[in-house]
Protein backbone atom coordinates (compact mmCIF):
# COMPACT_ATOMS: atom_id res chain seq x y z
CA UNK A 1 0.00 0.00 0.00
CA UNK A 2 0.99 3.60 -0.55
CA UNK A 3 1.10 4.23 3.19
CA UNK A 4 3.78 1.56 3.49
CA UNK A 5 6.06 2.93 0.78
CA UNK A 6 8.56 4.31 3.24
CA UNK A 7 8.73 1.01 5.09
CA UNK A 8 9.47 -0.78 1.83
CA UNK A 9 12.11 1.76 0.80
CA UNK A 10 13.72 1.69 4.26
CA UNK A 11 14.05 -2.09 4.08
CA UNK A 12 15.63 -1.80 0.64
CA UNK A 13 17.98 1.01 1.68
CA UNK A 14 19.12 -0.90 4.76
CA UNK A 15 19.81 -3.97 2.63
CA UNK A 16 21.81 -1.89 0.17
CA UNK A 17 23.78 -0.16 2.94
CA UNK A 18 24.67 -3.49 4.55
CA UNK A 19 25.91 -4.84 1.24
CA UNK A 20 27.79 -1.65 0.37
CA UNK A 21 29.90 -1.47 3.53
CA UNK A 22 32.47 -3.70 1.86
CA UNK A 23 31.36 -3.64 -1.79
CA UNK A 24 30.95 -1.06 -4.53
CA UNK A 25 27.40 0.00 -5.45
CA UNK A 26 27.48 -2.35 -8.44
CA UNK A 27 28.53 -5.27 -6.27
CA UNK A 28 25.91 -4.32 -3.70
CA UNK A 29 23.24 -4.52 -6.41
CA UNK A 30 24.59 -7.87 -7.55
CA UNK A 31 24.49 -9.08 -3.97
CA UNK A 32 20.82 -8.20 -3.77
CA UNK A 33 20.20 -10.01 -7.03
CA UNK A 34 21.83 -13.16 -5.65
CA UNK A 35 19.15 -13.40 -2.98
CA UNK A 36 17.16 -15.38 -5.52
CA UNK A 37 15.45 -14.89 -8.85
CA UNK A 38 12.08 -15.48 -7.15
CA UNK A 39 12.61 -12.87 -4.43
CA UNK A 40 9.90 -10.32 -3.73
CA UNK A 41 10.44 -7.50 -6.21
CA UNK A 42 12.20 -9.59 -8.88
CA UNK A 43 11.07 -9.26 -12.51
CA UNK A 44 9.77 -12.83 -12.82
CA UNK A 45 7.80 -12.96 -9.53
CA UNK A 46 6.46 -9.46 -10.18
CA UNK A 47 5.31 -10.59 -13.64
CA UNK A 48 3.64 -13.63 -12.08
CA UNK A 49 1.86 -11.45 -9.53
CA UNK A 50 0.70 -9.10 -12.27
CA UNK A 51 -0.42 -12.07 -14.39
CA UNK A 52 -2.40 -13.41 -11.47
CA UNK A 53 -4.06 -10.05 -11.00
CA UNK A 54 -5.40 -10.47 -14.56
CA UNK A 55 -5.84 -14.22 -14.90
CA UNK A 56 -8.84 -15.19 -12.84
CA UNK A 57 -12.54 -15.53 -13.48
CA UNK A 58 -12.07 -14.07 -16.98
CA UNK A 59 -10.68 -17.44 -18.09
CA UNK A 60 -14.04 -19.01 -17.32
CA UNK A 61 -16.15 -16.72 -19.51
CA UNK A 62 -14.03 -15.90 -22.57
CA UNK A 63 -15.11 -18.99 -24.50
CA UNK A 64 -18.73 -17.90 -24.10
CA UNK A 65 -17.96 -14.66 -25.91
CA UNK A 66 -15.89 -16.53 -28.51
CA UNK A 67 -18.93 -18.72 -29.19
CA UNK A 68 -20.97 -15.62 -30.01
CA UNK A 69 -18.50 -13.64 -32.13
CA UNK A 70 -16.16 -16.33 -33.48
CA UNK A 71 -12.59 -17.23 -32.70
CA UNK A 72 -11.14 -14.83 -35.29
CA UNK A 73 -12.72 -11.78 -33.64
CA UNK A 74 -11.91 -13.10 -30.17
CA UNK A 75 -8.22 -13.70 -30.85
CA UNK A 76 -7.92 -10.37 -32.67
CA UNK A 77 -9.43 -8.64 -29.63
CA UNK A 78 -7.02 -10.48 -27.34
CA UNK A 79 -4.01 -9.48 -29.44
CA UNK A 80 -5.14 -5.87 -29.57
CA UNK A 81 -6.00 -5.85 -25.87
CA UNK A 82 -2.65 -7.36 -24.94
CA UNK A 83 -0.78 -4.70 -26.89
CA UNK A 84 -2.80 -1.92 -25.26
CA UNK A 85 -2.20 -3.45 -21.83
CA UNK A 86 1.58 -3.46 -22.27
CA UNK A 87 1.48 0.21 -23.30
CA UNK A 88 -0.82 1.09 -20.42
CA UNK A 89 1.36 -0.63 -17.83
CA UNK A 90 4.42 1.16 -19.15
CA UNK A 91 2.67 4.55 -18.91
CA UNK A 92 1.60 3.89 -15.32
CA UNK A 93 5.07 2.74 -14.28
CA UNK A 94 6.69 5.80 -15.90
CA UNK A 95 4.34 8.12 -13.99
CA UNK A 96 4.94 6.26 -10.72
CA UNK A 97 8.73 6.31 -11.09
CA UNK A 98 8.96 9.96 -12.13
CA UNK A 99 6.66 11.14 -9.31
CA UNK A 100 8.03 8.57 -6.81
CA UNK A 101 4.45 7.76 -5.83
CA UNK A 102 3.19 4.18 -5.63
CA UNK A 103 -0.58 4.47 -5.63
CA UNK A 104 -3.21 5.72 -8.10
CA UNK A 105 -4.45 8.28 -5.60
CA UNK A 106 -1.03 9.68 -4.76
CA UNK A 107 0.06 9.96 -8.41
CA UNK A 108 -3.24 11.64 -9.36
CA UNK A 109 -2.89 14.14 -6.53
CA UNK A 110 0.71 14.87 -7.51
CA UNK A 111 -0.21 15.52 -11.14
CA UNK A 112 -3.73 16.96 -10.84
CA UNK A 113 -5.80 17.64 -7.71
CA UNK A 114 -7.16 15.72 -4.68
CA UNK A 115 -10.58 15.68 -6.35
CA UNK A 116 -9.06 13.76 -9.27
CA UNK A 117 -7.46 11.41 -6.75
CA UNK A 118 -10.79 10.70 -5.09
CA UNK A 119 -12.56 10.08 -8.41
CA UNK A 120 -9.79 7.83 -9.72
CA UNK A 121 -9.71 5.96 -6.42
CA UNK A 122 -13.49 5.52 -6.56
CA UNK A 123 -13.30 4.06 -10.07
CA UNK A 124 -10.49 1.77 -8.99
CA UNK A 125 -12.59 0.60 -6.06
CA UNK A 126 -15.54 -0.10 -8.40
CA UNK A 127 -13.27 -2.13 -10.67
CA UNK A 128 -11.79 -4.17 -7.83
CA UNK A 129 -15.05 -4.66 -5.95
CA UNK A 130 -16.77 -6.02 -9.06
CA UNK A 131 -13.87 -8.30 -9.93
CA UNK A 132 -13.50 -9.60 -6.37
CA UNK A 133 -17.25 -10.28 -6.23
CA UNK A 134 -16.89 -12.19 -9.50
CA UNK A 135 -14.34 -14.47 -7.88
CA UNK A 136 -16.67 -15.30 -5.01
CA UNK A 137 -19.45 -15.91 -7.54
CA UNK A 138 -17.14 -18.47 -9.18
CA UNK A 139 -16.60 -20.15 -5.80
CA UNK A 140 -20.36 -20.33 -5.38
CA UNK A 141 -20.74 -21.89 -8.83
CA UNK A 142 -18.12 -24.52 -8.01
CA UNK A 143 -19.95 -25.38 -4.80
CA UNK A 144 -23.28 -25.68 -6.63
CA UNK A 145 -21.81 -27.90 -9.36
CA UNK A 146 -19.93 -30.22 -7.00
CA UNK A 147 -22.64 -30.63 -4.36
CA UNK A 148 -25.79 -29.82 -6.39
CA UNK A 149 -26.53 -27.26 -3.69
CA UNK A 150 -29.51 -24.90 -3.62
CA UNK A 151 -29.34 -21.09 -3.48
CA UNK A 152 -29.38 -20.87 0.32
CA UNK A 153 -26.51 -23.33 0.71
CA UNK A 154 -24.57 -21.53 -2.00
CA UNK A 155 -24.98 -18.18 -0.24
CA UNK A 156 -23.89 -19.66 3.10
CA UNK A 157 -20.81 -21.16 1.47
CA UNK A 158 -19.84 -17.81 -0.07
CA UNK A 159 -20.16 -16.15 3.35
CA UNK A 160 -18.02 -18.81 5.04
CA UNK A 161 -15.32 -18.56 2.37
CA UNK A 162 -15.28 -14.81 2.81
CA UNK A 163 -14.93 -15.03 6.59
CA UNK A 164 -12.44 -17.86 6.97
CA UNK A 165 -10.34 -17.57 3.79
CA UNK A 166 -10.59 -14.09 2.32
CA UNK A 167 -10.52 -12.07 5.54
CA UNK A 168 -7.25 -13.49 6.91
CA UNK A 169 -5.45 -13.26 3.55
CA UNK A 170 -6.64 -9.68 3.01
CA UNK A 171 -4.54 -8.49 5.96
CA UNK A 172 -1.12 -9.00 4.34
CA UNK A 173 0.93 -5.80 4.07
CA UNK A 174 2.59 -6.38 0.66
CA UNK A 175 1.44 -7.64 -2.75
CA UNK A 176 4.73 -9.46 -3.35
CA UNK A 177 4.12 -12.02 -0.61
CA UNK A 178 1.50 -13.63 -2.89
CA UNK A 179 4.06 -14.59 -5.55
CA UNK A 180 4.24 -18.29 -4.62
CA UNK A 181 0.46 -18.66 -4.40
CA UNK A 182 0.15 -16.73 -7.67
CA UNK A 183 2.43 -19.19 -9.45
CA UNK A 184 0.47 -22.18 -8.12
CA UNK A 185 -2.84 -20.61 -9.09
CA UNK A 186 -1.71 -19.98 -12.66
CA UNK A 187 -0.67 -23.62 -12.88
CA UNK A 188 -4.13 -24.54 -11.54
CA UNK A 189 -5.85 -22.61 -14.34
CA UNK A 190 -3.60 -24.23 -16.93
CA UNK A 191 -4.86 -27.55 -15.57
CA UNK A 192 -8.43 -26.34 -16.10
CA UNK A 193 -7.65 -25.64 -19.76
CA UNK A 194 -6.17 -29.15 -20.01
CA UNK A 195 -9.39 -30.61 -18.58
CA UNK A 196 -11.49 -28.68 -21.12
CA UNK A 197 -9.21 -30.06 -23.85
CA UNK A 198 -9.75 -33.56 -22.40
CA UNK A 199 -13.52 -33.02 -22.55
CA UNK A 200 -13.22 -32.02 -26.20
CA UNK A 201 -11.10 -35.09 -26.96
CA UNK A 202 -13.43 -37.40 -25.04
CA UNK A 203 -16.77 -36.05 -26.27
CA UNK A 204 -15.63 -34.82 -29.68
CA UNK A 205 -16.35 -31.49 -31.27
CA UNK A 206 -19.80 -30.18 -30.34
CA UNK A 207 -22.34 -30.86 -33.08
CA UNK A 208 -23.23 -27.16 -33.30
CA UNK A 209 -19.71 -26.25 -34.48
CA UNK A 210 -18.88 -25.77 -38.15
CA UNK A 211 -15.77 -24.27 -39.70
CA UNK A 212 -17.64 -21.07 -40.52
CA UNK A 213 -19.31 -20.45 -37.15
CA UNK A 214 -16.15 -21.53 -35.31
CA UNK A 215 -14.14 -18.84 -37.06
CA UNK A 216 -16.77 -16.10 -37.49
CA UNK A 217 -19.49 -16.87 -34.96
CA UNK A 218 -22.98 -18.29 -35.20
CA UNK A 219 -24.31 -15.23 -37.01
CA UNK A 220 -26.79 -12.64 -35.86
CA UNK A 221 -24.36 -11.01 -33.48
CA UNK A 222 -25.18 -7.33 -33.03
CA UNK A 223 -22.66 -4.52 -32.51
CA UNK A 224 -23.61 -4.68 -28.83
CA UNK A 225 -22.52 -8.33 -28.64
CA UNK A 226 -19.23 -7.53 -30.36
CA UNK A 227 -18.66 -4.64 -27.98
CA UNK A 228 -19.36 -6.85 -24.96
CA UNK A 229 -16.70 -9.23 -26.23
CA UNK A 230 -14.30 -6.28 -26.15
CA UNK A 231 -15.54 -5.41 -22.64
CA UNK A 232 -14.72 -8.92 -21.53
CA UNK A 233 -11.27 -8.60 -23.11
CA UNK A 234 -10.65 -5.38 -21.18
CA UNK A 235 -11.66 -7.03 -17.94
CA UNK A 236 -9.64 -10.16 -18.72
CA UNK A 237 -6.38 -8.25 -19.16
CA UNK A 238 -7.00 -5.61 -16.50
CA UNK A 239 -4.24 -5.66 -13.87
CA UNK A 240 -3.24 -2.00 -13.92
CA UNK A 241 -4.66 -1.43 -10.45
CA UNK A 242 -1.63 -3.25 -8.98
CA UNK A 243 1.00 -1.63 -11.23
CA UNK A 244 1.97 1.38 -9.06
CA UNK A 245 2.54 -0.70 -5.95
CA UNK A 246 4.38 -3.49 -7.77
CA UNK A 247 6.52 -0.85 -9.46
CA UNK A 248 7.47 0.48 -6.04
CA UNK A 249 8.34 -3.02 -4.83
CA UNK A 250 10.60 -3.76 -7.82
CA UNK A 251 14.21 -4.44 -6.76
CA UNK A 252 16.98 -3.41 -6.69
CA UNK A 253 15.09 -0.25 -7.67
CA UNK A 254 12.02 0.68 -9.71
CA UNK A 255 12.83 1.08 -13.42
CA UNK A 256 11.04 1.50 -16.73
CA UNK A 257 12.99 -1.35 -18.28
CA UNK A 258 12.09 -3.70 -15.44
CA UNK A 259 8.38 -2.90 -15.60
CA UNK A 260 8.38 -3.18 -19.41
CA UNK A 261 9.72 -6.73 -19.05
CA UNK A 262 7.10 -7.40 -16.38
CA UNK A 263 4.36 -6.06 -18.67
CA UNK A 264 5.42 -8.22 -21.64
CA UNK A 265 5.78 -11.39 -19.55
CA UNK A 266 2.52 -11.00 -17.67
CA UNK A 267 0.48 -10.03 -20.72
CA UNK A 268 1.92 -12.88 -22.81
CA UNK A 269 0.93 -15.38 -20.12
CA UNK A 270 -2.59 -13.94 -20.02
CA UNK A 271 -2.93 -14.03 -23.81
CA UNK A 272 -1.80 -17.66 -23.98
CA UNK A 273 -4.40 -18.81 -21.48
CA UNK A 274 -7.26 -16.73 -22.83
CA UNK A 275 -6.63 -17.69 -26.46
CA UNK A 276 -6.26 -21.38 -25.60
CA UNK A 277 -9.43 -21.59 -23.57
CA UNK A 278 -11.38 -19.59 -26.18
CA UNK A 279 -10.49 -22.05 -28.94
CA UNK A 280 -10.84 -25.27 -26.95
CA UNK A 281 -13.97 -24.06 -25.14
CA UNK A 282 -15.84 -23.39 -28.38
CA UNK A 283 -14.84 -26.76 -29.84
CA UNK A 284 -15.88 -28.59 -26.68
CA UNK A 285 -19.11 -26.82 -25.75
CA UNK A 286 -20.39 -25.35 -29.01
CA UNK A 287 -21.44 -21.98 -30.34
CA UNK A 288 -24.34 -19.63 -29.77
CA UNK A 289 -26.59 -20.49 -26.86
CA UNK A 290 -24.86 -23.80 -26.14
CA UNK A 291 -22.33 -22.06 -23.90
CA UNK A 292 -23.38 -21.50 -20.29
CA UNK A 293 -22.40 -18.64 -17.97
CA UNK A 294 -18.94 -20.12 -17.29
CA UNK A 295 -16.81 -23.20 -17.96
CA UNK A 296 -17.71 -24.45 -14.49
CA UNK A 297 -21.35 -24.86 -15.50
CA UNK A 298 -20.30 -26.31 -18.87
CA UNK A 299 -18.39 -29.07 -17.06
CA UNK A 300 -21.35 -30.00 -14.85
CA UNK A 301 -22.30 -33.16 -16.84
CA UNK A 302 -18.87 -34.70 -16.08
CA UNK A 303 -18.41 -33.29 -12.58
CA UNK A 304 -18.05 -36.77 -11.06
CA UNK A 305 -14.84 -37.44 -12.97
CA UNK A 306 -11.92 -37.17 -10.53
CA UNK A 307 -9.79 -34.89 -12.69
CA UNK A 308 -12.79 -32.64 -13.37
CA UNK A 309 -13.44 -32.38 -9.65
CA UNK A 310 -9.79 -31.50 -9.06
CA UNK A 311 -9.98 -28.85 -11.79
CA UNK A 312 -13.02 -27.27 -10.17
CA UNK A 313 -11.22 -27.11 -6.83
CA UNK A 314 -8.21 -25.67 -8.68
CA UNK A 315 -10.47 -22.93 -10.07
CA UNK A 316 -11.63 -22.09 -6.57
CA UNK A 317 -8.06 -21.90 -5.29
CA UNK A 318 -7.02 -19.74 -8.22
CA UNK A 319 -9.81 -17.19 -7.97
CA UNK A 320 -9.37 -16.89 -4.21
CA UNK A 321 -5.72 -16.06 -4.83
CA UNK A 322 -6.71 -13.50 -7.46
CA UNK A 323 -9.24 -12.10 -4.99
CA UNK A 324 -6.44 -10.80 -2.79
CA UNK A 325 -4.85 -8.74 -5.58
CA UNK A 326 -8.11 -6.83 -5.93
CA UNK A 327 -8.35 -6.08 -2.22
CA UNK A 328 -5.00 -4.21 -2.12
CA UNK A 329 -6.07 -1.24 -4.31
CA UNK A 330 -9.26 -0.82 -2.26
CA UNK A 331 -7.22 -0.76 0.94
CA UNK A 332 -4.87 1.70 -0.73
CA UNK A 333 -7.72 4.07 -1.55
CA UNK A 334 -9.26 3.80 1.91
CA UNK A 335 -5.84 4.42 3.47
CA UNK A 336 -5.52 7.54 1.33
CA UNK A 337 -8.96 8.79 2.45
CA UNK A 338 -8.23 8.09 6.13
CA UNK A 339 -4.82 9.76 5.84
CA UNK A 340 -6.35 12.88 4.30
CA UNK A 341 -9.09 12.96 6.92
CA UNK A 342 -6.45 12.81 9.66
CA UNK A 343 -4.31 15.45 7.97
CA UNK A 344 -1.29 13.19 7.70
CA UNK A 345 1.19 12.39 4.92
CA UNK A 346 2.15 8.99 3.53
CA UNK A 347 5.42 9.11 5.47
CA UNK A 348 3.92 9.50 8.93
CA UNK A 349 3.17 5.91 9.93
CA UNK A 350 6.31 5.43 12.00
CA UNK A 351 5.40 8.57 13.99
CA UNK A 352 1.84 7.41 14.61
CA UNK A 353 0.50 6.41 18.00
CA UNK A 354 0.83 2.68 18.76
CA UNK A 355 -1.88 0.45 20.23
CA UNK A 356 -1.19 -3.19 21.14
CA UNK A 357 2.04 -3.18 19.14
CA UNK A 358 0.51 -1.76 15.92
CA UNK A 359 0.29 1.83 14.72
CA UNK A 360 -3.13 3.43 14.47
CA UNK A 361 -2.56 3.64 10.71
CA UNK A 362 -2.19 -0.13 10.58
CA UNK A 363 -5.33 -0.61 12.69
CA UNK A 364 -7.28 1.55 10.25
CA UNK A 365 -5.85 -0.58 7.43
CA UNK A 366 -7.01 -3.81 9.10
CA UNK A 367 -10.53 -2.47 9.66
CA UNK A 368 -10.75 -1.27 6.04
CA UNK A 369 -9.52 -4.63 4.73
CA UNK A 370 -12.08 -6.62 6.72
CA UNK A 371 -14.87 -4.20 5.85
CA UNK A 372 -14.00 -4.48 2.16
CA UNK A 373 -14.21 -8.27 2.23
CA UNK A 374 -17.61 -8.08 3.95
CA UNK A 375 -18.91 -5.74 1.22
CA UNK A 376 -17.62 -8.03 -1.53
CA UNK A 377 -19.31 -11.02 0.10
CA UNK A 378 -22.59 -9.10 0.18
CA UNK A 379 -22.33 -8.29 -3.55
CA UNK A 380 -21.52 -11.92 -4.40
CA UNK A 381 -24.56 -13.12 -2.46
CA UNK A 382 -26.92 -10.73 -4.26
CA UNK A 383 -25.51 -11.17 -7.80
CA UNK A 384 -25.04 -14.66 -9.26
CA UNK A 385 -24.30 -14.03 -12.96
CA UNK A 386 -20.58 -13.97 -13.72
CA UNK A 387 -20.73 -12.62 -17.29
CA UNK A 388 -23.06 -9.75 -16.38
CA UNK A 389 -20.81 -8.34 -13.71
CA UNK A 390 -17.64 -8.84 -15.78
CA UNK A 391 -18.99 -7.13 -18.90
CA UNK A 392 -20.14 -4.11 -16.92
CA UNK A 393 -17.00 -3.75 -14.80
CA UNK A 394 -14.78 -4.25 -17.86
CA UNK A 395 -16.54 -1.44 -19.72
CA UNK A 396 -17.04 1.01 -16.89
CA UNK A 397 -14.21 0.88 -14.37
CA UNK A 398 -11.52 -1.21 -16.08
CA UNK A 399 -11.56 0.93 -19.23
CA UNK A 400 -11.17 4.09 -17.16
CA UNK A 401 -8.29 2.76 -15.06
CA UNK A 402 -6.52 1.02 -17.95
CA UNK A 403 -6.94 3.39 -20.90
CA UNK A 404 -7.96 6.84 -19.65
CA UNK A 405 -5.87 7.48 -16.55
CA UNK A 406 -2.43 6.39 -17.94
CA UNK A 407 -2.33 8.79 -20.95
CA UNK A 408 -3.67 11.61 -18.76
CA UNK A 409 -0.78 11.03 -16.38
CA UNK A 410 1.80 11.13 -19.18
CA UNK A 411 0.36 14.36 -20.61
CA UNK A 412 0.31 15.96 -17.14
CA UNK A 413 3.89 14.84 -16.47
CA UNK A 414 5.21 16.40 -19.65
CA UNK A 415 3.28 19.64 -19.13
CA UNK A 416 5.20 20.19 -15.89
CA UNK A 417 8.12 21.17 -18.12
CA UNK A 418 6.48 23.84 -20.35
CA UNK A 419 9.71 24.76 -22.11
CA UNK A 420 10.05 21.29 -23.62
CA UNK A 421 6.35 20.48 -23.94
CA UNK A 422 4.69 20.23 -27.35
CA UNK A 423 1.29 18.83 -28.26
CA UNK A 424 2.81 17.62 -31.53
CA UNK A 425 5.60 15.53 -30.02
CA UNK A 426 5.44 11.81 -30.73
CA UNK A 427 4.79 10.86 -27.09
CA UNK A 428 1.98 13.39 -26.61
CA UNK A 429 0.28 12.57 -29.91
CA UNK A 430 0.37 8.90 -28.99
CA UNK A 431 -1.02 9.66 -25.50
CA UNK A 432 -3.87 11.74 -26.96
CA UNK A 433 -4.74 8.93 -29.41
CA UNK A 434 -4.62 6.40 -26.57
CA UNK A 435 -6.90 8.65 -24.50
CA UNK A 436 -9.40 8.99 -27.36
CA UNK A 437 -9.58 5.21 -27.72
CA UNK A 438 -10.01 4.85 -23.97
CA UNK A 439 -12.91 7.32 -23.95
CA UNK A 440 -14.63 5.40 -26.76
CA UNK A 441 -14.25 2.09 -24.94
CA UNK A 442 -15.48 3.67 -21.72
CA UNK A 443 -18.60 5.34 -23.18
CA UNK A 444 -19.78 2.85 -25.80
CA UNK A 445 -18.62 -0.15 -23.76
CA UNK A 446 -20.63 0.95 -20.73
CA UNK A 447 -23.68 1.52 -22.93
CA UNK A 448 -23.31 -1.97 -24.45
CA UNK A 449 -22.92 -3.60 -21.04
CA UNK A 450 -25.97 -1.87 -19.56
CA UNK A 451 -28.41 -2.79 -22.34
CA UNK A 452 -28.48 -6.57 -21.55
CA UNK A 453 -28.91 -5.77 -17.85
CA UNK A 454 -31.95 -3.64 -18.71
CA UNK A 455 -33.36 -6.44 -20.84
CA UNK A 456 -32.78 -4.86 -24.27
Amino acid sequence: MALETKAVSVDLESSVSEASTTDSPIKASEKLQRKGSFRRGGVIPTAICLSKAAIGAGVLSVSGHAAEVGVVWQVACLLFGGLLTVMSIRMISVASIETKKWGFEDVSEELFHPVMSLFTGFMNVCNCLGAAAGYLIVCGQVFVVVFQANRSARDLFVVLVGIFVCCPMALARHVGFMRHLALLSIVALIFVVVVVAWYWGDQGTDESVTVENFLLGAGGATPIIYMNAINNMIFAFCNQFNVPQLTGELTPEPSRQGMTKVAVLSTSASFFLYASVSIVGVLAFGVGGNQKDSLILDLMPVRKEVHVLISLLAVMFSVLTCFQFHIYPIRQFLAYVVRKARGRSSDDEEKDVVYFGLSLTRWYDIVCALGTVCLVVLIAVVITSLRTIMDFIGAFASAYISFIVPPLWIIALRRKDPKNFSWFSREILFSVSFLALGLFLFVFGTYSAILPILGH
